[in-house]
């Protein structure tokens, strides 16, 4: 008995020893599929602000418009040596992601794993935004990661729960819009799951304390977004509302803007960047227009309540169909901007790789064109299976229906975040509207497990 013992005993540790290596290369695969676009480049895809997010590392420069957060953990997880190198941890935490999602639904299969991964390289824009070197792709990993902590049950072990908790608060800090995404969420899981949302509102409370404490070191300032007014100023000066109550309160409210009344930019964009427009020609800056901004902001808010209303819906809306990837794939500036900070901390040969990439020759968009056609498509039925699902499994299957409570809430207040907060862009709602795709891949995966197994009671869970 002694001997059968112990022969069983190892038969079973080989057996775990074989499954977790079965895990650990369907998330390596899962992670190479990802990385598709930037295998086709030659090259990670970067953009403009990736220099400025490399200087905040490398330079140890605190940017007024970019959280001291992403920047310093792309510089050092490069080492100096390749971008290769935060671009493939990218890949292989979403497909660990995936995986973890997939398990705590009970699917957690390697051959289904690698499908739902090639689905959504295939099929979806999520694969660009794992291979693009900014903190777009960490807005998806906000959702997922609250979705997890609120829904993932006793999948984890305290470890793993604290590495999920750090995970989640680095998503929701990376970008300021994450934590309009992530609020939305939690109010969503605090209808669904009361009893366990503080859990998942703990990254949350991380996240606002590291922005709290990196603007009190970098700017001198006390708050999570010392010059986010300036944004939106820009965004109700292009909508006209700021521009409105300009023109009837000056030159009585002694603001430095009186001085642009009647030529102030109609493009939010205009507004924040041209050398020669109303923020980087005010004496000071960013930094000394911030309050004023505020001022303006309170008042046109005020006097134009309706307004200001109808600008934010419209832009929501605006911001929930533009799903082009064209603004990332292009070559703006990057000579000027990431191709100086490789020249300055990097091998030589770094440079020689950029410079020979697809994106920097201009040719990577005429390679996505025909892809984007079909992935705006195919999107629209994921869209239409997200809610399809929610409705479906509201009561058969707690986390597959909350699962895409939460993801149509994050994609909303994605919208709302960046296009009427800042100004709808191509890129700022393709990068999560890919998660999309998850409920109605998985509820199509339970339905085949529940097919071929009907008596083992495959695929169906339930909240704990």
């Amino acid at each position: 008995m002694t001997v059968c013992g112990w022969l069983w005993g190892r038969g079973g540790r080989n057996q775990k020893k074989s499954s977790r290596a079965l895990t650990l290369a369907a998330i390596a695969v899962g992670a190479a599929l990802m990385l598709w676009p930037a295998v086709v480049n030659g090259y990670p895809l970067v953009f403009s602000d990736t220099g400025a997010f490399l200087s905040q590392a490398l330079n140890w420069i605190m940017i007024w418009d970019k959280p001291w957060i992403y920047g310093p953990v792309l510089g050092w997880m490069s080492l100096t040596q390749s971008l290769w190198l935060p671009a493939i941890a990218q890949a292989v935490l979403v497909s660990w992601l995936l995986w973890r999602v997939l398990r705590a639904m009970g699917l957690a299969q390697p051959l289904g794993h690698v499908g739902v991964c090639l689905v959504l390289a295939l099929g979806s824009a999520a694969p660009w935004f794992v291979s693009f070197l900014m903190a777009d792709i960490f807005a998806p990993v906000t959702v997922l990661g609250l979705f997890l902590l609120g829904f993932g049950g006793k999948g984890f072990t305290a470890w793993g729960r604290v590495w999920l908790v750090a995970l989640t608060s680095f998503a929701i800090a990376t970008h300021l819009a994450h934590l309009i995404v992530a609020a939305a969420v939690l109010a969503v899981m605090l209808l669904l799951r009361p009893r366990v949302v503080w859990r998942a509102a703990l990254p949350l409370g991380v996240a606002l304390a590291a922005l709290v404490a990196s603007n009190l070191v970098g700017h001198g300032r006390f708050g999570v977004s010392p010059y986010g007014s300036l944004f939106f100023l820009a965004r109700l000066s292009g909508d006209g509302p700021a521009r409105d109550y300009l023109q009837r309160a000056c030159p009585q409210v002694g603001h430095s803007l009186c001085a642009w009344v009647g030529r102030l930019p109609t493009n939010s964009d205009a507004f924040l960047w041209d050398p020669k427009g109303p923020i980087w020609s005010s004496p000071g800056g960013p930094s000394a227009l911030a309050a004023e901004a505020g001022a303006i902001i309170r008042a046109t808010m005020l006097s134009d309540a309706m307004g200001v209303a109808r600008a934010l819906v419209g832009n929501t809306g605006a911001q929930l169909v533009q799903l082009h990837l064209d603004e990332m794939l292009g070559n703006n500036w990057l000579e000027e901007t990431v191709a100086l900070r490789l020249r300055e901390h990097f091998p030589p040969a770094e440079y020689v790789r950029l410079r020979a990439g697809r994106q920097y020759m201009g040719q990577l968009r005429v390679i996505a064109a025909p892809m984007q056609a079909v992935q705006a498509g195919l999107l629209g039925a994921a869209a239409l299976g997200c809610l399809v699902t929610l409705w479906r499994e509201r009561r058969r299957d707690p986390r597959l229906a909350g699962l895409a409570a939460l993801i149509l809430a994050g994609v909303l207040a994605n919208a709302f975040a960046t296009g009427a907060l800042s100004g709808p862009h191509d890129r700022y709602q393709a990068r999560i509207a890919w998660l999309l795709w998850l409920p109605p891949l998985l509820y199509a995966m339970r339905l085949y497990a529940i097919r071929r197994a009907p008596s083992a009671g495959l695929g169906r869970t339930s909240a704990s």
